[in-house]
């Protein structure tokens, strides 16, 4: 019973005297749980509702403690008049005997919870007059919140966990993966069993031999020993600097320009018919006719060289002899 004005070790020894001298309380995250054992389960319930005036029936659920059993709770509550008080009575019943009275005679709400828990974990709830199945369909087999219950669909469909980043949907081999909780190696349970190959292992490294491992342990950038067998001859180092230039460069001697190397052209061949060496103006009216041998230049003209006359003999007139 969780009161925020009430200091906790107050409520929890207040809860306990109310509840009864065989409980125990303890209180976490601001909420106060009782421990009653199995057999006063209803007495525990009937004091938490009379003596502490928790009338709200919350929730009732259950835990797979595996070896250790079935932890019950139940949330109880006060939402009267103030603020809301909590209290989460909890008890264990044994895995091969899992069984508890009904609560329908305190709480008429435990009865949909108690139908719940039934068919989630099998726990028997004994005196309830409607135990059937509530969630899921008629002629389920098991019960699916009980850590041992095999999930039939995460062994038909791959989880989405079944490849790691990186990996590819090749054949190669990989190394074996962890299955989820809930689910089998689907070779050993399920319609694949005994039909699927194993999976490939992870081949073994090949052994070192002792000279690779003498190798190994002096590094990789230990130099050979000098003058041993098949150890390549050590490099000369360069001491000259770059303002010194090269060693086929004379001292104090300037050197001489390399003369170019002229690289032969290749020969280029023109077309008398070829249209991109006679181009027309695109408003010509008629395509211009190929030229001709050049004409003579015309003496007088601006810009043109002067061209000496030639002598030419006159024609002969009537009269005139040879």
């Amino acid at each position: 019973m969780t009161d925020p004005q009430t200091p906790a070790g107050v409520q929890a020894e207040a809860a306990v005297a109310a509840i009864g001298e065989w409980a125990t309380a303890t209180e976490a995250y601001r909420l106060l749980t009782v421990d009653v054992p199995a057999e006063h389960w209803i007495e525990a319930l009937t004091a938490a509702r009379d003596a502490l005036g928790l009338t709200f029936f919350d929730w009732l659920s259950a835990v797979d403690e595996l070896a250790d059993g079935f932890s019950v709770a139940a949330h109880l509550a006060d939402a009267g008049a103030g603020p809301v008080r909590h209290l989460l009575l909890r008890t264990k019943v044994p895995r091969h005997a899992a069984a508890l009275p009904t609560a329908l005679g305190v709480y008429a709400g435990a009865g949909w919870h108690e139908r719940e828990t039934a068919e989630m974990f099998g726990i028997d709830f004994t005196g309830h007059p409607h135990l059937v199945t509530l969630l899921l369909p008629d002629g389920f087999e098991g019960h699916p919140l009980r850590k041992e219950f095999v999930l039939a669909a995460r062994v038909a469909k791959a989880w989405p966990g079944a490849k790691e980043p990186g990996e590819s949907e090749g054949d190669g081999p990989a190394r074996r993966k962890m299955q989820p909780a809930g689910v089998p190696d689907p070779n050993e349970w399920g319609p694949l069993k005994g039909t699927l190959p194993p999976i490939a292992e992870r081949p073994a490294r090949a052994a070192r031999t002792p000279r690779a491992a003498a190798a190994g342990a002096a590094g990789p950038a230990a130099p050979a020993a000098e003058g041993a067998e098949g150890a390549p001859a050590p490099r000369p180092r360069r001491t000259r600097s770059i303002s010194d230039g090269s060693v086929s460069q004379a001292e104090g001697a300037p050197a001489a320009p390399a003369a170019p190397v002229e690289r032969p052209r290749p020969a280029r061949t023109q077309s008398a018919d070829a249209p991109w060496h006679n181009p027309v103006p695109a408003t010509a009216d008629e395509p211009s006719a190929p030229p001709g041998p050049p004409a003579p230049p015309v003496s007088g003209g601006p810009g043109a060289p002067a061209v000496p006359p030639t002598a030419t003999e006159p024609e002969p007139k009537d009269g005139d002899s040879a």
